[in-house]
């Protein structure tokens, strides 16, 4: 290739080319990466919603528990049978959209668990009441030989949550939270993939810049050597001609444009002196 303009031109427009395909492709893997990101955000956020879903719900439950069996108010029955179909919806969601089945199992056996023991619970105090309503009305009716102690049932709902509730519902809570370390924990090979593609991303980046500065560098070195220092050159020679008289001699090299300018030069300067004795 010849020409100062056509390799000035052919640099600049590889260091074009090189940083619009190398932009592309970086825009390309970010698109990629800030995809990635938001499904990890996403997927993240929903579990940890699901999860919290499932404690809040076995939460309600175990309060209105508490306050049945110390209270012994109906009213808290509702708010039982609402935990349970709560805690159903929500398990119901988790086993469709689980990404991690490894505690799984446990927290569906250990939901069913405590769900048995709360109907269980709702049976027995259901009973109970209906024995207590049965029995006072027995006592007004006259029917001295029934005291109350006798249609008290013999379900003590204070033992049965400290051996059995109480217990479940722990398991429970623990398999809610295992759960929730675990598909945290399955969002690994995900994040170390989006590490990659960032990687990707910023690689064509980074090789660009190394190849533009080699190429700045080149052209740098070629104007200097091929332009800068030869015009230079001649311009220091065509001072001492014109001031001293010496003869024009380029010692730098020359090439293409640059060469031509000499010639041109030279041509000038030979021109120059032949018209001078003619003058005379």
């Amino acid at each position: 290739m010849k020409g100062i303009r056509k390799r000035v031109l052919v640099s600049f427009l590889s260091v074009v080319v090189l940083l619009f395909f190398a932009g592309l492709v970086s825009l390309f893997e970010l698109r990629r990466v800030s995809s990635d990101t938001e499904e990890i955000l996403r997927a993240s956020e929903r579990n940890l919603g699901l999860a919290k879903d499932m404690l809040d719900a076995a939460a309600r439950q175990n309060k209105a528990v508490v306050h049945s069996i110390v209270f012994r108010q109906r009213d808290y029955d509702t708010v039982l049978m609402g935990s349970i179909a709560e805690m159903a919806r929500t398990l119901e969601v988790v086993r469709r959209e689980a990404v991690e089945q490894a505690y799984l199992d446990t927290l569906s056996a250990s939901a069913m668990n405590v769900q048995r023991l709360t109907q269980e619970f709702l049976r027995l105090q259901a009973q109970r009441m209906t024995s207590e309503a049965s029995g006072r009305l027995e006592l007004r009716g006259g029917k001295d030989s029934l005291s109350m102690k006798s249609v008290e049932m013999d379900f003590d709902g204070a033992r049965w949550y400290a051996e059995a509730y109480s217990k479940a519902y722990d398991k429970l809570t623990g398999s809610i939270k295992n759960y929730m370390i675990s598909t945290q924990s399955s969002l690994a090979p995900r994040t170390e993939q989006l590490k990659r593609n960032a990687y990707r991303a910023v690689t064509p980046v980074l090789i660009s810049l190394l190849v533009m500065i080699a190429i700045v560098l080149m052209l740098y070195y070629f104007v200097s050597a091929y332009l800068v220092r030869p015009v230079l050159a001649m311009n220091k020679s065509l001072g001492d001609y014109l001031r001293f008289g010496l003869p024009f001699r380029i010692k730098a090299e020359v090439k293409d444009e640059v060469a031509e300018l000499k010639d041109r030069i030279d041509d000038v300067i030979q021109l120059a002196r032949k018209t001078k004795p003619e003058q005379r």
